[in-house]
């Protein structure tokens, strides 16, 4: 009962939090025509053929696309509104939807880039309850975790990814695909949601449509959902110990491993994240180290050898990790949060980034030589090639601008040459 005392915090936190929880709107106060002269917010501006302008009153409430301009000419002092005629709307309504199709064309469906938690929901969207638990998972981040348990796999040698005789047909499969639904969904599922928690108050600033600070998502959601993915998880890694025969209940335990860093990762007092290196690094191990660890659990034998070089491998993602850091500068700033681009600044930061992503892979393709794997180690080396040129070619140029085409330009080959590592591994008979 004591590994629920973080989930009961939280839940006590998150319950308390929805009873107090209220959206904001933003306005503008009124400016009255005494007030003319002394208003420091005056604004005067031509538009169209109308005379110019002197904009009295501007309400926006949050959470919608409504503003209304209240406006005075000059010439006649007369308070009137303000309409756009029909032509005008049109264009602008046309040159929206061409923009939202340039960038859904560029990474994939708005809906879709919704329900991955790769794009926040627009203030008028409206969506069902179930969407916007899955948005708050981000099922786009359980793939490399899904793809780091079957590396894991393939480093045990004991993976068959065909029936081989005498074995029942899938078998392999089936505790490879419970165990990705225990990494990912589960586990990381709850990773996010606790975060998002957490990050209530930077997403304020950062990513205000996100799910809970737009108020989608209330504090007694967010910890029945956490509480479920957690005991779900844990209940799920000891079946599949009992699957396979475990003595003792490795998968269960690094479950409760990685539960642990992951509360600790987002919530005080300890609070990873808020400390550069060590949050950073927490993140980079639980996308390599640990979901490697419980594949290679559960299909072989995990040795200390290559938990070393897991976590080794595991600051080339925290490199990785710190991109995403790039584009919530403002906000972790306000916050204190002392992330690595807020400690060292753009410049120095990025020149952090693919230091530590290149130097630790050609730390392990040399491991793979050193272990008698030169055609592995020669394939690794062959995919960080491309890896630097997407940093030249985009990342070093801007970070903030360019975070998203670099990682869908190099990560593809950092995660394969994770896969090329576990081959080695697996296939080399003193590992």
């Amino acid at each position: 009962l004591s590994f629920l005392a973080p989930t009961a915090t939280m839940a006590i936190s998150c319950v308390a939090h929805s009873l107090t929880f209220a959206r904001p709107a933003a306005s503008f106060s009124h400016t009255t025509p005494a007030g003319r002269a002394n208003a420091p917010t005056m604004l005067r501006r031509p538009l169209g053929g109308v005379p110019s302008l002197t904009m009295r009153r501007i309400t926006h409430p949050a959470g919608r696309h409504a503003l209304r301009v209240r406006a005075a000419e000059d010439e006649n002092n007369q308070e009137g509104t303000l309409r756009m005629s029909e032509a005008v709307k049109k264009t602008a309504k046309d040159a929206k939807k061409a923009t939202t199709k340039a960038a859904d064309d560029a990474v994939g469906n708005s809906d879709i880039q919704q329900i991955l938690g790769f794009r926040q929901t627009g203030n008028s969207d409206e969506l069902p309850k179930w969407r916007i638990q899955i948005q708050l998972m981000k099922p786009g981040t359980w793939v490399p975790v899904c793809w780091g348990v079957m590396c894991g796999a393939a480093a045990s040698g004991n993976y068959h990814w065909l029936p081989t005789e005498g074995q029942i047909p899938l078998t392999d499969f089936a505790a490879a695909l419970g165990c990705v639904f225990l990494s990912g969904p589960c586990l990381t599922g709850f990773t996010q949601v606790i975060n998002d928690w957490y990050d209530k108050d930077i997403d304020a600033i950062n990513e205000p449509n996100r799910p809970i600070p737009s108020g989608r998502i209330n504090g007694t959601d967010v910890a029945v959902q956490a509480s479920v993915l957690l005991i779900g998880g844990w209940a799920l890694a000891l079946k599949l110990d009992q699957l396979r025969g475990h003595e003792f209940p490795t998968l269960f335990a690094i479950a409760l491993f990685g539960s642990f860093i992951s509360y600790i990762y987002s919530a005080p007092p300890l609070k990873l994240k808020a400390n550069g290196w060590q949050g950073t690094y927490a993140l980079g191990a639980s996308y390599i180290a640990l979901p490697w660890w419980a594949g290679q659990a559960l299909f072989g034998e995990l040795t200390l050898e290559v938990m070393i070089m897991t976590l080794a491998y595991s600051i080339a993602g925290l490199g990785i990790a710190i991109v995403n850091d790039f584009k919530s500068i403002e906000g972790d700033a306000a916050l204190g949060l002392k992330s690595l681009p807020v400690q060292f600044g753009v410049e120095k930061a990025k020149w952090i980034t693919v230091g530590t992503i290149d130097t630790f892979q050609l730390l392990i393709a040399g491991y793979l030589f050193q272990i008698g794997s030169e055609g592995y180690g020669t394939l690794l080396l062959a995919l960080i090639i491309p890896q630097v040129y997407a940093q030249f070619k985009y990342f070093l140029v801007d970070p903030i601008k360019y975070d998203v085409k670099y990682q869908a330009s190099a990560q593809p080959f950092l995660v394969f040459g994770i896969l090329t590592t576990a081959l080695a591994i697996g296939h080399n008979p003193l590992h």
